[in-house]
C-alpha cells in the first residue's frame, strides 16, 4: 500500500471538516419556553433552538434557525402550538432567526449584536410582536382542525380558564456542536413535533392543509412544512 498520499489527503479532509464546521456551527443557541395557565393549573413546554448565520463563501446564503415548534399539551383533549413563524403581512419565517436577540434587546433596552448572543445570560420576556404564532388543534390527527390563536385572548378559542401566562426566552451554551448530544457536551436542538402530528407524514401536504385551515396567508409561498419544523 502507497502511502505517500495519506499525510497530504488526512490534512485536506482535516481541513475540510474544520471548514464545515465553521460554516455551520450556531452563532448561538435559546430555549424558548411557553407557559399557560388552564382551570387545570400551569401548563407549559421548551424546546431548544439553533440560530446559524451565514459564514458561506458565496454570501449568497441568509441566517438560520434549527428546531421544532412547541406543542403544549393543555390537558382534557387541549393543546397549543409555539409555531416556527411570526405574523407579518404574511407568514414570516425569518423572525424565529432574531427571537431571542431582539427579546434580549427589549429586556435590556439596548441594541444587541449577534455576535453577543453567546454571551447572553438569564431568562428574559418575549413580548408582543416577538411571539411567535400560536395555534391549536381541536384533533391533532385532522390538520383541518387548526386554528389560530390570539396571545392576549386564548379563552376566545380554548375556554374559559384559559391565559397565556409567559413566554420567555434563555440562550444556552453552544456545547461541543456537532456532538452536543446532551449532558456535558451540550443541550441539542430539541425535536419531536412530528410525533405530536399523526398527519406528518400524509403524502398531500397537511402542513399546508393546516395553514390554510387557521385563516394564514401567504401559505402558498412557503415550504408548510417549515412552520413546523426545521432542519
Amino acid at each position: 500500500m502507497n502511502f505517500k498520499w495519506f499525510g497530504p489527503v488526512a490534512l485536506l479532509a482535516a481541513l475540510v471538516i474544520g471548514d464545515q464546521i465553521r460554516i455551520n456551527r450556531p452563532g448561538h443557541k435559546y430555549r424558548l419556553t411557553v407557559e399557560v395557565e388552564t382551570p387545570a393549573g400551569m401548563k407549559s413546554a421548551s424546546g431548544v433552538m439553533a440560530v446559524v448565520p451565514d459564514r458561506g463563501y458565496s454570501r449568497g446564503g441568509h441566517t438560520t434557525t434549527s428546531g421544532d415548534a412547541l406543542f403544549v399539551d393543555l390537558g382534557s383533549g387541549k393543546n397549543l402550538l409555539a409555531l416556527m413563524a411570526h405574523r407579518d403581512k404574511s407568514l414570516d419565517l425569518d423572525g424565529m432567526n432574531y427571537l431571542a436577540l431582539r427579546a434580549y434587546g427589549a429586556a435590556g433596552g439596548k441594541r444587541v449584536s449577534f455576535n453577543e448572543m453567546s454571551r447572553m445570560t438569564g431568562v428574559v420576556p418575549v413580548k408582543g410582536e416577538l411571539i411567535p404564532l400560536l395555534a391549536t388543534f381541536s384533533d391533532p390527527a385532522d390538520p383541518g382542525t387548526m386554528r389560530d390563536v390570539p396571545p392576549d385572548d386564548l379563552e376566545t378559542v380554548m375556554g374559559h380558564g384559559y391565559h397565556l401566562r409567559a413566554v420567555t426566552v434563555e440562550v444556552v451554551p453552544n456545547g461541543f456542536w456537532p456532538l452536543d448530544f446532551g449532558g456535558a457536551l451540550g443541550e441539542p436542538v430539541t425535536r419531536g413535533i412530528e410525533t405530536k402530528l399523526p398527519w406528518w407524514s400524509r403524502v398531500d401536504d397537511p402542513a399546508a392543509t393546516a395553514l390554510r385551515a387557521a385563516g394564514l396567508k401567504g401559505v402558498e409561498a412557503l415550504d408548510a412544512r417549515e412552520v413546523f419544523t426545521r432542519k
